[in-house]
């Protein structure tokens, strides 16, 4: 299969899109030695992984992601020696979740997370210290197409009976109250799905586990800080980046021995056209897109007045009440609906950052989860939601970007068309077909041509894990040898 794929010889790579698996890519190839380009439709790199001044001026919001878990948990980032580059602030508080009269909160150290949950703090606790405590293995799997054999069968095993459990209608029966259930929950919603359900339950017990373990960074400067490194380290490297050039069609492509795309899968097909077999053009085609965000920018004339203090040292927030009420908000989105108490997610990363706004004042961030391809401006939604836990919100709103799905793929990137920032459904099925069955995914039938998006394994979140898959598979491919990646690390162009 190799020998299939290689090319008659390896010399330049185009790669196509600059978010964090595009640039992963590319700073794996150029310091393999090869001639890299990257093309980017935007004037500006990172897709999702930007910030920009959406609101007003000197107010830098993020304009997708916004909080980093796997900043210091991705396999590739590590190895790119990330948090040697750029400034990341590691909270005591990775998150918070307000109810009325009182709510939980996420503190980076589990034991004391566990004591804040009163009766419900051991069966927290018994739950997540064996995740924590092999995270590394937990984070290996998650991070590898799920068709590989664990190279950690011990947290797997651990992993798996939780997610068993958590994804299950057995998914509250360890607890008595409703904080550490609606913890949970809030953590698994960052995926957009159904509660119970053993994907959404996977991706909340990863981020829980890395909540109490490395805790969630902020990056200094916005998420464009993680971007700012790796186009450094490309161009330190020999590769270029050409930014507001667009690439519709393959053959714009021709001039370069390969190809690494940081694209959807319906791209893909698009991009692909009559040159792809038909039997994949038709798995791209029953490839679902998830359902999308609405997003919401504030510029704030000082912090969020929450009613409990806590809160307010949480760059990351979660909203929507109890386990049940979030459960039944997704589930309206699942149908078609907006939910009239939607689960609200809340970046508030001035807490931590004062540089993101001017002197005494902040930008918050938030999206409600809606239908595919939805035109609703959550503005009003969004601003209920954080008034009930901080009275006075509103009056300190100076000014607000509402973003709704039907626009963040012209806004952030075409990846999130309809809103959708997963590049396809959360599902167990599409996990495992990402967008093919395949062990090896980010090979396309075509030679030379690779998918490096969170359309393939191992799907969405900033870790850079697919492009550095692709690029590692293309390099294998060719009988090149996978460069070191930490800074510092040169390495000799061919």
């Amino acid at each position: 299969m190799t020998r299939r794929h290689a090319v008659a010889r390896l010399g330049s790579v185009a790669v196509v899109g600059s978010g964090p698996n595009g640039l992963a890519a590319a700073v794996t190839l150029a310091r393999a030695g090869l001639a890299v380009e990257v093309f980017e439709r935007n004037d500006w790199a990172g897709g999702g992984a930007a910030t920009r001044e959406i609101t007003l001026p000197g107010f830098r919001h993020d304009v997708a992601s916004a909080v980093h878990p796997m900043a210091l948990a991705s396999p590739f980032f590590r190895e790119f020696g990330l948090a040697r580059r750029i400034d990341l602030v590691v909270p005591e508080v990775s998150f918070a979740h307000p109810l009325p009269g009182r709510g939980g909160h996420g503190y980076r150290d589990l034991d004391r997370t566990a004591a804040d949950l009163g009766r419900d703090g051991p069966a927290y606790r018994r739950l997540l210290r064996p995740l924590v405590d092999h995270l590394d293995g937990v984070v290996d799997l998650a991070m590898n197409p799920l068709l590989r054999l664990p190279r950690d069968p011990l947290a797997a095993g651990l992993y798996g009976v939780r997610v068993a459990e958590a994804g299950s209608p057995a998914w509250g029966a360890r607890f008595d109250g409703d904080i550490a259930p609606a913890m949970l929950t809030g953590c698994a919603a960052h995926a957009i799905g159904r509660h119970p359900g053993p994907a959404a339950a996977g991706g909340g017990l990863l981020l829980a586990a890395t909540a109490h373990r490395a805790g969630w960074p902020i990056p200094v400067g916005g998420s464009q800080s993680i971007t700012d490194a790796l186009v450094a380290d490309l161009r330190a490297h020999g590769g270029r980046l050409r930014l507001g050039t667009e690439v519709t069609e393959l053959r714009q492509l021709d001039g370069f021995d390969a190809a690494v795309l940081d694209v959807s899968a319906r791209a893909l097909a698009t991009l692909g056209g009559d040159r792809l077999p038909d039997r994949y053009r038709r798995a791209l085609a029953r490839f679902r897109p998830g359902d999308g965000v609405s997003k919401v920018d504030f510029a704030l004339a000082g912090p969020v007045p929450w009613s409990d203090p806590v809160v307010g040292q949480a760059p990351t927030v979660h909203l929507g009440g109890t386990r049940a009420q979030i459960a039944a908000a997704e589930r309206m989105v699942l149908r078609g609906g907006i939910p009239e108490h939607p689960y609200v997610l809340v970046a508030q990363p001035s807490v931590v950052d004062p540089s993101r706004a001017p002197d005494g004042k902040a930008v918050l961030w938030a999206y409600l989860h809606v239908p595919f391809g939805s035109d609703f401006d959550a503005t009003q939604a969004v601003t209920a939601a954080v008034e009930e836990h901080a009275p006075g919100f509103r009056d300190l709103v100076l000014a607000s970007t509402a973003t709704p799905a039907t626009e963040l793929g012209a806004a952030v990137s075409a990846n999130f068309a309809g809103g959708d920032f997963a590049s396809g459904a959360i599902t167990m099925r599409q996990l495992i077909k990402r967008p093919v069955l395949s062990p090896v995914p980010w090979r396309t039938p075509l030679s030379g041509v690779y998918l490096a998006s969170g359309a393939t394994s191992p799907g969405p979140a900033v870790h850079g894990m697919a492009g550095w898959h692709a690029a590692r598979t293309l390099l294998s491919d060719n009988g090149f040898e996978v460069p070191q990646l930490g800074p510092g690390v040169t390495t000799t162009r061919r």
